[in-house]
Protein backbone atom coordinates (compact mmCIF):
# COMPACT_ATOMS: atom_id res chain seq x y z
CA UNK A 1 0.00 0.00 0.00
CA UNK A 2 1.05 3.54 -1.03
CA UNK A 3 2.71 5.58 2.15
CA UNK A 4 1.07 8.68 1.79
CA UNK A 5 -0.50 12.01 3.71
CA UNK A 6 -4.32 10.16 3.61
CA UNK A 7 -3.15 7.07 3.70
CA UNK A 8 -1.00 7.61 7.15
CA UNK A 9 -4.27 9.40 8.26
CA UNK A 10 -6.39 7.09 7.83
CA UNK A 11 -4.79 4.15 9.29
CA UNK A 12 -3.43 6.50 12.54
CA UNK A 13 -7.30 7.49 12.77
CA UNK A 14 -7.85 3.71 12.56
CA UNK A 15 -5.52 3.54 15.47
CA UNK A 16 -7.23 6.64 17.17
CA UNK A 17 -10.42 5.45 17.40
CA UNK A 18 -9.54 2.14 18.43
CA UNK A 19 -7.03 3.35 21.55
CA UNK A 20 -9.08 3.08 24.36
CA UNK A 21 -7.38 3.44 27.75
CA UNK A 22 -4.34 6.01 26.73
CA UNK A 23 -1.22 5.37 25.17
CA UNK A 24 0.06 1.73 26.72
CA UNK A 25 -2.37 0.21 24.26
CA UNK A 26 -1.42 1.33 21.10
CA UNK A 27 1.60 -1.11 20.95
CA UNK A 28 -1.25 -3.92 19.67
CA UNK A 29 -2.92 -1.74 17.51
CA UNK A 30 -0.30 -0.17 15.45
CA UNK A 31 1.88 -3.93 15.07
CA UNK A 32 -1.47 -5.00 13.85
CA UNK A 33 -1.88 -2.06 11.59
CA UNK A 34 1.93 -1.23 10.47
CA UNK A 35 3.23 -4.53 10.70
CA UNK A 36 1.06 -7.09 10.18
CA UNK A 37 -1.25 -5.62 7.64
CA UNK A 38 0.74 -3.14 5.53
CA UNK A 39 4.41 -3.85 6.24
CA UNK A 40 5.24 -0.50 6.39
CA UNK A 41 8.03 -1.38 9.66
CA UNK A 42 9.38 -3.75 11.26
CA UNK A 43 8.53 -5.16 14.73
CA UNK A 44 11.47 -3.97 15.97
CA UNK A 45 11.25 -0.66 15.00
CA UNK A 46 7.94 -0.02 16.41
CA UNK A 47 9.23 -1.44 19.96
CA UNK A 48 11.99 1.40 19.68
CA UNK A 49 9.81 3.98 18.60
CA UNK A 50 6.99 3.22 21.46
CA UNK A 51 10.24 2.59 24.21
CA UNK A 52 11.36 6.03 23.70
CA UNK A 53 7.87 7.28 23.24
CA UNK A 54 7.20 6.41 26.98
CA UNK A 55 10.26 7.51 28.49
CA UNK A 56 9.72 11.35 27.23
CA UNK A 57 7.08 13.83 28.20
CA UNK A 58 3.97 14.11 26.60
CA UNK A 59 0.85 11.46 25.44
CA UNK A 60 2.68 7.76 24.66
CA UNK A 61 0.33 7.61 21.81
CA UNK A 62 1.28 10.70 20.29
CA UNK A 63 4.81 10.34 20.54
CA UNK A 64 4.76 6.98 18.89
CA UNK A 65 2.25 8.45 16.23
CA UNK A 66 5.18 10.74 15.05
CA UNK A 67 7.98 8.66 15.32
CA UNK A 68 6.72 6.03 13.48
CA UNK A 69 5.00 8.95 10.86
CA UNK A 70 8.28 10.15 10.65
CA UNK A 71 9.82 7.44 9.95
CA UNK A 72 7.02 6.94 7.34
CA UNK A 73 7.22 9.94 5.23
CA UNK A 74 9.48 12.51 7.43
CA UNK A 75 7.43 15.68 7.79
CA UNK A 76 4.53 15.27 6.34
CA UNK A 77 3.89 11.48 7.72
CA UNK A 78 4.29 13.01 10.87
CA UNK A 79 1.89 15.75 10.93
CA UNK A 80 -0.60 12.68 8.99
CA UNK A 81 -0.30 10.48 12.19
CA UNK A 82 -0.49 12.83 15.20
CA UNK A 83 -3.55 14.24 13.36
CA UNK A 84 -5.20 10.71 12.82
CA UNK A 85 -4.04 9.27 16.47
CA UNK A 86 -5.17 12.79 18.03
CA UNK A 87 -8.68 13.49 16.47
CA UNK A 88 -10.94 10.53 17.59
CA UNK A 89 -10.15 11.60 20.92
CA UNK A 90 -10.78 15.57 20.65
CA UNK A 91 -14.18 14.88 18.70
CA UNK A 92 -15.02 12.36 21.22
CA UNK A 93 -14.29 14.54 24.33
CA UNK A 94 -16.45 17.35 22.25
CA UNK A 95 -19.47 15.03 21.78
CA UNK A 96 -19.25 13.50 25.31
CA UNK A 97 -18.72 16.83 27.34
CA UNK A 98 -21.93 18.05 25.43
CA UNK A 99 -24.04 15.11 26.75
CA UNK A 100 -21.70 14.17 29.80
CA UNK A 101 -24.20 14.93 32.60
CA UNK A 102 -27.26 13.63 30.76
CA UNK A 103 -25.15 10.14 30.32
CA UNK A 104 -22.82 9.43 33.54
CA UNK A 105 -26.38 8.20 34.81
CA UNK A 106 -27.41 5.67 32.68
CA UNK A 107 -26.40 2.18 34.01
CA UNK A 108 -26.11 0.87 30.68
CA UNK A 109 -23.60 3.20 29.63
CA UNK A 110 -21.78 2.13 33.14
CA UNK A 111 -21.83 -1.41 31.96
CA UNK A 112 -20.09 -0.19 28.24
CA UNK A 113 -17.26 1.46 30.42
CA UNK A 114 -16.74 -1.45 32.30
CA UNK A 115 -16.20 -3.56 29.59
CA UNK A 116 -13.99 -1.17 27.72
CA UNK A 117 -12.22 -1.25 31.14
CA UNK A 118 -11.48 -5.14 30.15
CA UNK A 119 -10.78 -4.72 27.24
CA UNK A 120 -8.08 -2.13 28.36
CA UNK A 121 -6.47 -4.86 30.61
CA UNK A 122 -6.21 -7.51 27.70
CA UNK A 123 -4.92 -4.77 25.18
CA UNK A 124 -2.07 -3.71 28.33
CA UNK A 125 -1.55 -7.34 28.35
CA UNK A 126 -0.51 -7.82 24.51
CA UNK A 127 1.47 -4.73 25.10
CA UNK A 128 3.49 -6.25 27.64
CA UNK A 129 4.01 -9.07 26.20
CA UNK A 130 5.36 -7.70 22.77
CA UNK A 131 7.24 -5.68 24.83
CA UNK A 132 9.01 -8.53 27.45
CA UNK A 133 9.86 -10.70 23.60
CA UNK A 134 12.17 -7.54 22.45
CA UNK A 135 13.36 -6.00 25.61
CA UNK A 136 13.98 -9.18 28.20
CA UNK A 137 16.56 -10.89 26.07
CA UNK A 138 19.19 -12.06 28.38
CA UNK A 139 19.83 -12.85 31.82
CA UNK A 140 20.88 -8.66 32.62
CA UNK A 141 18.25 -7.32 30.81
CA UNK A 142 16.03 -9.89 33.37
CA UNK A 143 17.71 -9.22 36.72
CA UNK A 144 16.88 -5.27 35.29
CA UNK A 145 13.31 -5.74 35.04
CA UNK A 146 12.97 -7.81 38.00
CA UNK A 147 14.79 -4.75 39.83
CA UNK A 148 12.60 -2.21 38.68
CA UNK A 149 9.09 -4.63 39.20
CA UNK A 150 10.08 -4.63 42.45
CA UNK A 151 10.86 -0.95 42.91
CA UNK A 152 7.73 -0.31 41.23
CA UNK A 153 5.41 -2.29 43.23
CA UNK A 154 7.26 -1.34 46.90
CA UNK A 155 5.27 2.24 45.38
CA UNK A 156 8.20 4.03 47.68
CA UNK A 157 10.07 4.80 44.21
CA UNK A 158 9.16 7.33 41.61
CA UNK A 159 9.10 6.02 38.35
CA UNK A 160 10.78 8.67 36.99
CA UNK A 161 14.12 7.04 39.22
CA UNK A 162 13.60 3.62 38.17
CA UNK A 163 13.84 4.41 34.44
CA UNK A 164 16.81 6.79 35.17
CA UNK A 165 17.89 3.67 36.77
CA UNK A 166 17.38 1.45 34.22
CA UNK A 167 18.99 3.57 31.58
CA UNK A 168 22.13 4.09 33.94
CA UNK A 169 22.23 0.21 34.35
CA UNK A 170 21.56 -0.53 30.31
CA UNK A 171 24.77 2.42 29.52
CA UNK A 172 26.75 0.44 31.82
CA UNK A 173 26.05 -2.89 30.68
CA UNK A 174 26.36 -1.65 26.62
CA UNK A 175 30.09 0.11 27.76
CA UNK A 176 31.05 -3.61 29.81
CA UNK A 177 30.10 -4.94 26.35
CA UNK A 178 32.19 -3.21 24.21
CA UNK A 179 35.19 -2.43 26.34
CA UNK A 180 34.96 -6.51 25.89
CA UNK A 181 34.97 -6.40 22.19
CA UNK A 182 37.55 -4.09 22.27
CA UNK A 183 39.71 -6.05 24.59
CA UNK A 184 39.49 -9.02 22.43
Amino acid sequence: MDKNFFTIFKTFFKVGTLLLGGGYVILPLLTSELVDKKGWITSDELCEYYALSTSLPGIIAANTAIFTGKKLLGAKGAIAAILGVTMPAFIAIILIASILSEITNIQSINYIFWGVGIGVIALLFFAVREMWNKCVTDKFSGIIYTICLILALSGKISPAIIVIFALIAGLADQFIKDRRLKND
